[in-house]
């Protein structure tokens, strides 16, 4: 037996994952592996065809015999109230969910709830400590993994920030590694064998895992060239192979795993890789921005991508040009700095609240085909408006980035 579960990506369109049902079977525990119990009430406001809510949701309230609250729709404004409604203990959560539960209204009744366990991916780690001193004391097991992969972990240390830490008794049975990437290229460094790099503790590499009969790859449904693009050849010796999984990772001193950036995502500018997410984060911090999306935009005659950001402002808060490039001085080198900033009323995300960069990227930032407010990062002095005249000056090579 076989079914096809979606799997999104944050920039793309969703792809058919090919799920065998002993992966259904196996990954109907990983929620027993976080502390979820019989007598538990979960909390599921996800879509069922993502496999967030369908595996690691509604398969293990099947085999836990666990009780599941289904909602139609994710509501921020009804979350807690459906909580105390029907005694929820553990809740789901995935991509942007957790900052929308905290940019709601503060209400006394805020820690009024019986939630114990949060299970899910994708919570930065401001928003992490925000939610906690917010709605109480509530274990936030994050995990790592793809429909499609054959690797996953889980912070069942409970480290802010987080996705999980490294067991060596795991790593005998799931053959894993972190591996130098050119962002440039888009493909891993080799050295002078042909074989690939693996990076030291403490710096971002490319995570792969080898693929054999306890850790297959089945690909995507009727997408062949979608599946060989996701499976490194000789990796370590000759003849193995890898699942690539697209993702940027980095291992502390400690074991910790933390998820850096997507390989689509890192843009390269001026020699140097931009992780968007660590660029997004310092942004988040700015007093009156409740929203970024950060990614690299093409210049004419320049090589690379430069930064730019999508902004939702906080409700009755200005945008201010001059603060937030002290922001972004006091905190970013300056190749890190996003060079153009687009005001939005909301960020386009998808179905799983994860955020869309593709057409943003795509749309750059042209002033004449963009009717959202854009500013420029003008040397020494801030963030101005971004003109046509600028924009002509930029294209035609005229002024120098």
């Amino acid at each position: 037996m076989r079914t096809n579960c979606a799997t999104s990506v944050f920039t793309g369109l969703p792809k058919a994952a090919v799920l065998k049902h002993e992966r259904v079977w196996r990954g109907s525990f990983l929620l027993t592996f976080a502390g979820v119990r019989s007598d538990d009430v979960i909390y599921i406001n996800l879509p069922l065809y993502h496999s967030a809510a369908f595996l690691m949701g509604l398969c293990e309230t099947i085999e836990r015999g666990t009780t599941v609250v289904l909602r139609s729709k994710f509501s921020a404004s009804n979350f807690w109230n459906d909580c105390r409604k029907y005694n929820v203990t553990v809740i789901q959560y995935i991509g942007e969910v957790m900052r929308y539960l905290c940019n709601t209204p503060k209400r006394d009744n805020d820690k009024d709830h019986k939630v114990r366990l949060a299970v899910g991916n994708g919570i930065r780690e401001d928003t992490w400590v925000e939610f906690l001193e917010r709605f109480g004391n509530i274990c936030i097991r994050e995990c790592y993994g793809a429909t499609e992969g054959n690797v996953g972990f889980i912070n069942y240390g409970g480290k802010v920030g987080a996705v999980g830490r490294e067991h060596f008794l795991y790593k005998m049975a799931c053959k894993y590694a972190l591996i130098r990437f050119d962002t440039e290229k888009e493909e891993p460094v080799r050295d002078s064998r042909g074989f690939c790099v693996e990076v030291p503790r403490g710096e971002t590499g490319l995570l792969v895992a080898k693929i054999g009969k306890r850790t297959p790859f089945s690909g995507y449904a009727k997408g062949k060239q979608q599946t060989d693009k996701k499976k490194l050849r000789d990796v370590f010796e000759k003849g193995d192979m890898y699942f690539n999984s697209g993702d940027l990772l980095k291992i502390d001193d400690e074991g910790f795993i933390f998820f850096q950036d997507r390989i689509g995502d890192t843009f390269r500018w001026k020699g140097e890789n931009v992780a968007t997410t660590e660029v997004a984060d310092h942004l988040l911090t700015v007093d009156f921005v409740e929203e970024a999306n950060v990614y690299g935009v093409k210049v004419p005659g320049h090589e690379g991508r430069i930064g730019m950001a999508a902004l939702k402002l906080k409700e009755n808060m200005d945008f201010d040009g001059k603060a937030l490039y002290q922001h972004v001085k006091n905190y970013l080198p300056s190749y890190a700095r996003p060079r153009f900033v687009r005001i939005q009323d909301a960020l386009v995300v998808t179905s799983t609240f994860k955020q869309m960069k593709v057409k943003l990227a795509e749309e750059g930032f042209n002033p004449a085909l963009i009717k959202d407010p854009l500013f420029y990062l003008e040397d020494n002095k801030g963030y101005i408006p971004m003109t046509q005249e600028l924009f002509n000056c930029i294209a035609e090579g005229r002024l120098r980035l």
